[in-house]
């Protein structure tokens, strides 16, 4: 047996009051008083109880209430002087109460802190002061030897019993208390991922219309200072507006979306590519995707385009959906685009973080994101597992 073994207190959680329930409180405090009151009862209806022999009996009889309640309190509080200075002054009383008559009184107190002891104190303490106990009883008691070794054993086993009991306990709560502090955690973990994932959308969402607005609101700008004609100018700022209104539309999406209420991938992709005049090419038997991976597919198509019309406006691209086993796959690719001029603020425009925020939601799902340089042009070529 280790030395922690022997020092270690009782854990708390089992002798905590406030860690048992109220059936368990209300038991024991029965328990107890039906105790208090046999003794009592015991003593004064004794004839042999009167006068000073009965004063006496009933200021130990008090002595050992306050001396068991002291016990039981430094004890729960892991104050050890307190405690043996309790039990020293109980094995002191127990005789004293066995001489003057009260039998019933002192066999409660030898059995009582035996058994107390085994289970409150650390063993290296607790050993000892129960042997105390016991040996005073077989002393001062004059049973016989078989009656002493009965009731020597049984005390003993029983206190190791009930201290196994209550290390158990101890243990069970200690578990339980991890157990919630873990799912805390997970839960406090799960509302972070959450929170991460709304604001993803949203940046996916609103970067994508802004910088469509903003290649509009900048080829206006442009136009204005080329002297382009008014009703050339005004597609433009009609263009940016209607891309405003697409943008709080599809935001209104991504909040559905959250909740797992948006259209399907093939329906989408075909009223994107529909707007932005791309072709469209669907492979595969098409089947529904999981709301994450749906997700993410809108969101790469929107972001690709975006790019293309902002850097390669005049370039000819292509969008194919694949729906392979197991897997679903996205590539955008699109052609060198032919000469045009295009403002450093207009190719500056966006977040920056496009391809990153696309890479970081694949290789969130398990997936992969190929983005770069393909022959004379760009490709963009996403890949999930559904």
């Amino acid at each position: 047996m280790q030395l922690e073994t022997w020092t270690r207190w009782p854990s708390r959680e089992a002798l905590d009051r406030e860690q048992r329930s109220r059936p368990g409180l209300v038991l024991s405090f029965a328990g107890r008083l039906a105790l208090v009151l046999t003794v009592l009862l015991g003593t004064v209806t004794s004839k042999q109880f009167t006068g000073a022999a009965a004063v006496v009996s009933m200021v130990i009889l008090a002595a050992t209430i306050l001396l068991f309640t002291v016990l039981f309190r430094t004890s729960r509080q892991h104050r050890i002087g307190w405690s043996l200075a309790a039990a020293s002054q109980l094995i002191v009383l127990a005789p004293i109460a066995h001489r003057v008559g009260a039998e019933t009184l002192a066999n409660l107190i030898w059995c009582g802190l035996a058994v107390v002891a085994l289970i409150r104190f650390p063993m290296v303490v607790a050993v000892p002061t129960c042997a105390a106990a016991l040996i005073s009883y077989a002393v001062e008691s004059g049973d016989s030897y078989l009656a002493l070794v009965a009731t020597v054993v049984g005390l003993g086993l029983l206190g190791y019993l009930i201290r196994l009991d209550a290390e158990a306990r101890g243990t069970a709560l200690r578990l339980l208390q991890q157990e919630r502090a873990a799912r805390s955690a997970e839960a406090e973990s799960a509302a972070l991922a959450e929170r991460a994932r709304i604001a993803r959308e949203i940046h996916d969402v609103l970067a994508h219309s802004l910088s469509a607005q903003l290649v509009h609101l900048e080829a206006a700008r442009l136009m204005l200072d080329g002297g382009a004609e008014r009703e050339q100018v005004k597609e433009r700022v009609v263009a940016a507006r209607r891309m405003a209104q697409e943008g709080l539309m599809e935001t209104r999406q991504a909040l559905s979306a959250l909740r797992g209420e948006f259209t399907a991938v093939g329906e989408f992709l075909v009223e994107l590519t529909s707007r932005e005049q791309v072709p469209l090419t669907v492979t595969g038997t098409p089947r529904p995707l999981a709301a994450e991976v749906g997700l993410a597919v809108r969101r790469t198509a929107q972001e690709a385009l975006t790019n293309v019309r902002k850097h390669a406006p005049r370039a000819g691209c292509t969008v194919e959906l694949r729906y392979l086993d197991g897997e679903v796959e996205l590539e955008i690719r699109n052609a060198a685009a032919p000469a045009a001029p295009v403002s450093a603020e207009l190719a500056e425009s966006g977040s920056g973080y496009g391809l990153l925020g696309m890479r970081e939601r694949a290789e969130l799902l398990g997936g992969s994101l190929q983005a770069g340089p393909d022959g004379d042009g760009w490709l963009v070529r996403l890949r999930l597992p559904d």
